[in-house]
C-alpha cells in the first residue's frame, strides 16, 4: 500500500464520524501523490503526512451564558491549533449550530495550505462554537462572547494564535471578544483580526475575501485570454464574502444575477443591487424575501437553485459542500467557463472532478478565498507597527497577493505535469512551503 493510502486509512480510523475532515484530507493527499511518491521513503520515515494531518493541539471547552429570560444556556467551544511551522496559528471563529470538532478540524487543515499560499508568516488554525447568533439580542451575543473568551484567552496571543471572524462572527462579535480579552489580560495587542477601525482594525478587511476572490478570478481569466468584463456571474450566499464578491465583480464590469441565504435565493436579471443587499443583510439582518419586496422585478425562489442559472462564471460563497454533482452538471450544461470558490470547500469532491473533466477552469477556496486571511495578516503587521495603512495601500497589497497566488498554483501545476489542475497546484504549492519549514525545525 502506498504511503498516501496508509495515511488516508489512518486518518479515517482515528477520526471517526468526521466526514468533512476526511474529505479535506483526501482532497489534499490525492493531489500530493506525485510529490510524495517521488521521495516516498523519506516522507514515510519522517512521518510527515501523519504530522501534517494531526493537529498540534485541539481545545474543547464549555461555554455557559445567560439569555434574556434569565435561563442559563450551555454551548460547546472549540479551537484547533493545527500547524505553526511557518507562523502563529491563524484562522477564524465560526458560530453556527452545525459546528462540531470535525468541521473545525477540516477548516483548520485547509487553513494550513491557504495561509501558506499567501506568502505571509501565518500557520493554520480554526475555532468556533455550536452557538447560533441568529435571533439573539446584542446583550445575549455579548454574554456568549464574553464567556467564550474567558476560556479561549488562555490559548491565544498576538504571537501565538490570532483568531478572526467567520460565519456568524462579524464586527459586533469581534468587538465583544476583543473587549473581554483586554479586560482579562490587560493587554492591548493584535490578538484578533477583523477589529473595528477605531481600535486597530484594517481598512479593506471587511471586503477582503470577496474582493480577493474576484482579483484572482480576473487574473485567471486574463491568463486565458479574457476577463471579468462583460461576464454574467452567479454567486451563492449573502454574507460578507458574497456581498463584496458581487460588488467587486460589478466594479470590473461583470453582471452578477444571483445570491442566496439559508432559506432561498434571488435571481435579478438586471444585476444584484449591492446597496439594497447590504441594507437587507448588514443593516436589517433580514431574509432575502425583503430584497424581493423592495425590488419586485427580482425573482425569489425557496430552497436551492442558484446553480441552475446560465452564467459564464460561478462563485460559490456560502458554506461547505453546497455545490454538488447535480449542480455541477447543470453549470456545465449551461456552458459555465470558470468556477472559483469563495467559501471553504463549497464544492463536493464529485462535483469538483466533474467540472475539471468537462474543461471548466476550477480554483479551490484555499487559493481563491485567501484574501481574507491575507488581509488579516496585513492587519497584524499594522498592529505590530502601531500604524494604519490607507485603503489604497491595503487593497494594492491584497491584489498583488491574489495575483501571485494564481501564478504560484499555475506554476506548481505545470511543474508537476498537471497543467490547469489548480486544485493540485494549490495543494502542492501550499504543502511544500510548510513541509520545508517542518523539516528544518526537527521532530516537533
Amino acid at each position: 500500500m502506498s504511503y498516501v493510502d496508509e495515511v488516508l486509512e489512518r486518518v479515517i480510523a482515528q477520526n471517526p464520524a468526521q466526514p468533512e475532515f476526511h474529505q479535506a484530507v483526501k482532497e489534499v493527499l490525492e493531489s500530493l501523490r506525485v510529490v510524495i511518491e517521488a521521495d516516498e521513503d523519506k516522507y514515510r520515515k519522517e512521518a510527515l503526512l501523519e504530522r501534517i494531518t494531526t493537529p498540534e493541539r485541539a481545545i474543547l471547552f464549555r461555554v455557559p451564558w445567560v439569555d434574556d429570560k434569565g435561563q442559563v444556556q450551555v454551548n460547546n467551544g472549540f479551537r484547533v491549533q493545527f500547524n505553526s511551522a511557518i507562523g502563529p496559528y491563524k484562522g477564524g471563529l465560526r458560530l453556527h449550530p452545525s459546528v462540531n470538532l470535525g468541521i473545525i478540524k477540516f477548516l483548520g487543515f485547509e487553513q494550513i495550505f491557504k495561509n501558506s499560499l499567501t506568502g505571509l508568516p501565518i500557520g493554520g488554525g480554526k475555532g468556533g462554537s455550536d452557538f447560533d447568533p441568529k435571533g439573539k439580542s446584542d446583550r445575549e451575543i455579548m454574554a456568549f462572547c464574553q464567556s467564550f473568551m474567558t476560556e479561549l484567552f488562555k490559548y491565544i496571543g498576538a504571537d501565538t494564535d490570532v483568531p478572526a471572524g467567520d460565519i456568524g462572527v462579524g464586527a459586533r462579535e469581534i468587538g465583544f471578544l476583543y473587549g473581554q480579552y483586554k479586560r482579562i489580560t490587560g493587554l492591548y495587542e493584535g490578538v484578533l483580526t477583523g477589529k473595528g477601525l477605531s481600535y486597530g482594525g484594517s481598512l479593506v478587511r471587511t471586503q477582503a475575501t470577496g474582493y480577493g476572490l474576484v482579483y484572482l478570478t480576473d487574473e485567471l481569466l486574463k491568463c486565458h485570454g479574457t476577463s471579468m468584463e462583460g461576464k454574467t456571474v452567479s454567486v451563492s450566499g449573502a454574507g460578507n464574502v458574497a456581498i463584496y464578491a458581487i460588488e467587486k465583480s460589478q466594479q470590473l464590469g461583470a453582471k452578477v444575477v444571483t445570491c442566496s441565504d439559508s432559506t432561498g435565493w434571488i435571481y435579478d436579471a438586471d444585476g444584484i443591487d449591492v446597496a439594497l443587499l447590504k441594507e437587507v443583510k448588514e443593516v436589517r439582518r433580514a431574509r432575502l424575501t425583503e430584497y424581493k419586496a423592495a425590488k419586485p422585478t427580482a425573482e425569489y425562489h425557496e430552497g436551492k437553485g442558484v446553480w441552475s442559472v446560465k452564467v459564464d462564471v460561478a462563485l460559490p460563497c456560502a458554506t461547505q459542500n453546497e455545490l454538488n454533482l447535480d449542480d455541477a452538471k447543470a453549470l456545465v450544461a449551461n456552458g459555465v467557463y470558470a468556477v472559483c470558490e469563495g467559501a471553504n470547500m463549497p464544492t463536493t469532491l464529485e462535483a469538483t472532478k466533474y467540472l475539471q473533466e468537462n474543461g471548466v477552469l476550477f480554483v479551490p477556496g484555499k487559493a481563491s478565498n485567501a484574501g481574507g486571511v491575507a488581509t488579516s495578516a496585513l492587519e497584524m503587521s499594522q498592529n505590530s507597527e502601531r500604524l494604519s495603512w490607507s485603503a489604497e495601500e491595503v487593497d494594492s497589497k491584497l491584489k498583488n497577493i491574489m495575483v501571485n497566488i494564481y501564478h504560484n498554483i499555475d506554476d506548481a501545476s505545470k511543474k508537476y505535469g498537471m497543467e490547469g489542475d489548480y486544485v493540485a497546484g494549490a495543494n502542492i504549492a501550499g504543502f511544500l512551503k510548510v513541509v520545508n519549514a517542518m523539516e528544518a525545525q526537527g521532530i516537533v
